[in-house]
């Protein structure tokens, strides 16, 4: 095989300048930044919102500042550009970062799922159950838990040999594209994605499926209609976040042998990881009289 020492690599997501993209990509930056920031202001500034669920909410919403910030920053500067490169060090960096937010953030919803768990089927153990120090040594663990993930894929990735034009089919470094156009052997990449899709990522999922299907049992059982009400509303804004990551990061990872197209290839990844950071502090916000509460006393 032709291999070559990589310097950098060429993203063909974007064939030529893009100003267009460059307008979308930098508003949802913005609205991302915004968000997020307004939600870990609140949280921070507000002791009605010192409460579990909102501690894991600010780790949710730095989380998506670090999503966004990972890989939009340079797509933006890409979007303006003849040609868009990344250096192979700015890759794997990218790679690395980016894959240490999936894994925190598969953990993280896990974790808000049994927050909810708690806080419906067990009210009276809330406090003590998920105690400061608790809650603390759980959202480490998330980190933790996604750093190690990405050390792992990142290691492999270093191993990768490339022939020719170094290109990916993408509009910035993920494990997958940098797959796709390795020339050596990429199974022990592949498997650890596959072994890492199983622990990382539908374990938390299962775990929060079990969460709701015990809470729904517990709503199910209320004998008033506005506690039931009041129950689900609390559930229903970590329900629909956890759907749009699940389902995204699922495509993303686990994507058919024969890939996707470049066009469906960039939505699936944007909406994994650009979108639904920017979705995820409206989902909080809309509904919760808490939020909107604090945000009044701000103001």
């Amino acid at each position: 095989m032709n291999q070559t020492q990589v310097t950098e690599f060429v993203l063909l997501g974007f064939s030529h300048s893009q100003p267009f993209f460059f307008a979308l990509f930098l508003t949802i930056y913005l609205a991302t930044l915004l968000g997020n920031s307004a939600m870990l202001s609140l949280v921070s500034l507000d002791p009605h919102l010192h409460s579990p669920m909102y501690f894991f909410l600010s780790h949710l919403s730095c989380l998506d500042l670090c999503y966004s910030s990972v890989t939009v920053p340079k797509i933006l500067a890409n979007a303006l550009r003849p040609q868009a490169t990344i250096s192979y060090g700015g890759c794997l960096a990218q790679a690395f970062f980016l894959m240490w937010c999936a894994g925190a953030e598969c953990a993280l919803l896990a974790v808000m799922a049994y927050d909810r768990y708690v806080a419906v089927c067990q009210p009276l153990h809330y406090a003590q159950t998920l105690s400061r120090s608790t809650c603390v040594r759980a959202a480490a663990g998330c980190w933790l838990w996604g750093l190690l993930d990405s050390a792992l894929h990142t290691l492999l990735a270093t191993r990768l040999s490339f022939c020719g034009a170094t290109q990916l089919q993408h509009i910035f470094c993920d494990v997958p594209p940098l797959l796709g156009a390795a020339c050596s052997n990429t199974r022990p990449n592949e498997l650890a994605l596959h072994v890492s899709s199983i622990f990382v990522g539908l374990s938390p999922f299962l775990l929060v499926v079990v969460s709701y299907l015990c809470i729904l049992a517990t709503v199910l059982g209320m004998p008033l209609a506005t506690s039931r009400r009041k129950a689900l509303s609390t559930c229903s804004a970590h329900l629909l976040t956890v759907a749009l990551y699940f389902v995204t990061a699922n495509l993303n990872y686990n994507r058919p042998s024969s890939g996707y197209s470049a066009v469906a290839d960039t939505l699936v990844s944007s909406l994994y990881c650009i979108i639904t950071p920017m979705l995820n502090p409206l989902i909080y916000s809309l509904r919760n009289q808490e939020v909107w509460a604090a945000l009044r006393k701000v103001v």
